[in-house]
């Protein structure tokens, strides 16, 4: 049962050096078409190479590195089209949920997304753009949460890790990010008076703001019947 044991330990490692990796390429601290070789990673983290390896294979099935053959691994580049496919899946995923929402949620529920709500607008207006991309993932995957489907939950997260692979640095227009943020209220209010088609559209609207602020170009429409 010894190598059961050394077999998780290897595993937990593995897991741990892809997170970080994960989190240094979402904040920007691995920038889009940055190289990285396995054994200044296994040196930089102070480990061997093995569990760095399988790290990076890991990021490279969620498209976040590409191998370089006889280089190493280049941090993935999001362009305009990858952002574009992004958002469509994210609205063809999360509309429904949420439009779904107007007819199920009840009253003593809406207290708890009123507040993160406030939090998210507060963020906004003062340009914390950190805490208001931790509040507002905690928005939407808390109220597609309710939906009780545990993979769509998790699909929708890995969306959005690769959405942010794109960095933070041009999110810089605090009025759209202000706008950005009521529309939080908004969603709430269609959810109370059960307009799920209004809400629909208004998810669609919401989520063209990430191309705006990530793509190289101006925003694309999404299609709200997606």
């Amino acid at each position: 049962m010894a190598s059961i044991g050394k077999v998780d330990k290897v595993a937990s490692l593995r897991e741990r050096i892809r997170e970080s990796l994960a989190a240094a390429i979402i904040s920007g601290e691995l920038a889009p078409g940055a190289m990285v070789t396995v054994p200044l990673l296994a040196a930089e983290f102070e480990v061997s190479a093995t569990p760095v390896r399988e790290a990076m294979l890991d990021l490279e099935q969620r498209g976040f590195v590409q191998s370089v053959a006889n280089k190493g691994f280049r941090v993935t580049q999001v362009s305009q089209r990858d952002l574009q496919e992004i958002i469509e899946i994210r609205t063809m995923l999360e509309a429904p949920i949420m439009a779904d929402l107007s007819q199920t949620i009840t009253a003593d529920e809406m207290p708890r997304w009123r507040h993160l709500a406030d939090l998210i607008s507060e963020h906004a207006d003062a340009g914390n753009l950190t805490e208001f991309l931790e509040t507002d993932r905690e928005f939407h995957l808390g109220l597609i949460g309710l939906h009780g489907n545990r993979r769509l939950v998790e699909m929708v997260k890995e969306l959005r890790s690769q959405t942010r692979m794109v960095g933070l640095a041009k999110m810089t227009n605090t009025p759209e990010l202000s706008k950005s943020g009521r529309e939080h209220h908004e969603m709430l209010d269609l959810i109370e008076r059960g307009e799920s088609d209004a809400l629909r559209s208004l998810m669609a609207t919401h989520f063209a703001h990430v191309l705006a602020w990530w793509g190289p170009g101006p925003a694309a429409e999404v299609d709200p019947s997606l």
